[in-house]
């Protein structure tokens, strides 16, 4: 009997990475003509979602960006990684990584958040990106990432550099408002979708041992 947490999905591929850049911009530009602040709602609120029980934020803050940069970024990020696992994976598992990864990352900000009395908003992709970091690393172990563009670092490497950084990042606070508990949580969600889907560790194949 087949595992229903393994049963595969009938590969297909219809661009859903692009799909889902388009939707992000078309959010961030709306900010733009948003006078009466509606898109606020959109935004992870631990109080919204605890108290009022608003807990579609959990989804909708990863459509929300905060400025020119932390867009571009992120959807750079989506463009360069996302297609290729996207290919890898077929696009229907790939959108279900993606929000499992950012859902899962969102719901743990919240309660985190909650607990330690941080009341501001939390808005991004980053949850998800981190998750789609992690996975084309797991995919394509290999593979070289050019950091700052000139630089070529194996991606387990580069995901393993990342993740440290989130890590002292989230103990020192340094960075400030940079929501790094959100990004390990990408990580964390993405390694079990891995293991529990595909079988596969990410660790055991960055050391080679698959």
């Amino acid at each position: 009997m087949v595992n229903p947490l393994r049963r595969p999905i009938r590969y297909s591929f219809y661009n859903a990475t692009i799909i889902l850049i388009v939707a992000n911009i078309l959010v961030f530009l709306f900010s733009f003509v948003d006078r009466q602040g509606w898109l606020t709602n959109l935004y992870l609120f631990p109080g919204d979602v605890l108290q009022k029980g608003w807990w579609w934020q959990v989804v909708t803050y990863m459509f929300v960006h905060a400025n020119w940069s932390h867009i571009f970024f992120n959807m750079l990020a989506l463009f360069l990684f996302g297609i290729q696992l996207e290919q890898r994976m077929g696009s229907t598992e790939f959108l279900l990584y993606y929000f499992v990864c950012g859902i899962g990352a969102g719901i743990v900000t919240v309660f985190f958040n909650a607990a330690t009395g941080q009341a501001d908003p939390t808005v991004g992709a980053s949850g998800a990106i981190y998750g789609i970091l992690l996975g084309f690393a797991a995919f394509f172990p290999d593979a070289r990432i050019f950091i700052f563009g000139i630089l070529p670092i194996r991606a387990p490497v580069a995901v393993a550099a990342y993740a440290g950084i989130e890590i002292v990042s989230q103990v020192t606070g340094f960075g400030g408002r940079v929501a790094h508990l959100t990004h390990l949580a990408g990580f964390l969600f993405a390694y079990l979708y891995l293991v529990v889907r595909f079988g596969i560790n990410p660790i055991a194949v960055f050391f080679h041992k698959r």
